[in-house]
């Protein structure tokens, strides 16, 4: 396949507005992100990049959910919160997770960040990361990545998406579906049967190389 830089495509951004959270789809919504940008800005420093890599999960019904059966705890509350807020959550004790909720008020479906190219305040994210940006996995896994952003489960779990400290923009950026990979998630081996779900999506490392 012919390498795309796919840089030279975008538009001024604009933030998603409250209809892309509120879709009823969390998978499509999990596509949809692809190419999105994700930014922070923490303390006056700004820092973001395109969403790569994403993972939906469908709250109550769905086994690999936190919300699975309708687990409705101090942990996953926030899921069940209006779609466009951030569902941040501790992982394994070392990692903090970031999360799009989408869908209404009481339906806690969400959809995990993944991995991210890195496009703004890269030497800010370096030191965060204590690499340089073009190390490999510097922002390719969802913790690595919110460690890259600055985002923190202490912190910044429940803001608004369409506030100064956390959003998405649409930057007209065109994914072609030739360059999307989608598959089952990753590390959801216990859900069973959902565990082979196409929920995960991924963009071909081609497009920006």
């Amino acid at each position: 396949m012919q390498k795309t830089n796919n840089r030279k495509k975008t538009t001024p951004g604009k933030k998603l507005d409250k209809r892309f959270y509120l879709r009823q789809d969390v998978v499509a919504a999990a596509r949809n992100l692809l190419g999105k940008y994700l930014f922070t800005c923490f303390d006056g420093q700004l820092t973001g990049g395109i969403i790569t890599e994403t993972e939906a999960y469908a709250g109550e019904t769905d086994k690999a959910s936190h919300a699975f059966g309708g687990r409705r705890t101090n942990r996953t509350e926030t899921m069940y919160g209006e779609g466009g807020t951030a569902y941040v959550y501790l992982c394994y004790g070392l990692y903090s997770l970031f999360n799009v909720v989408t869908n209404k008020k009481d339906i806690p479906h969400a959809v995990l960040i993944r991995a991210l190219h890195p496009v703004t305040g890269l030497d800010i994210m370096a030191k965060r990361r204590k690499m340089h940006p073009g190390s490999k996995n510097f922002s390719s896994g969802p913790g690595t990545l919110s460690i890259a952003l600055g985002i923190h489960f202490s912190t910044h779990n429940g803001l608004p998406l369409e506030g100064k400290e956390i959003w998405i923009e649409d930057r007209n950026l065109k994914i072609h579906p030739a360059q999307i990979i989608m598959g089952p998630r990753v590390g959801v081996d216990s859900a069973g049967k959902d565990a082979l779900l196409p929920y995960r999506f991924r963009i071909t490392p081609e497009c920006f190389s």
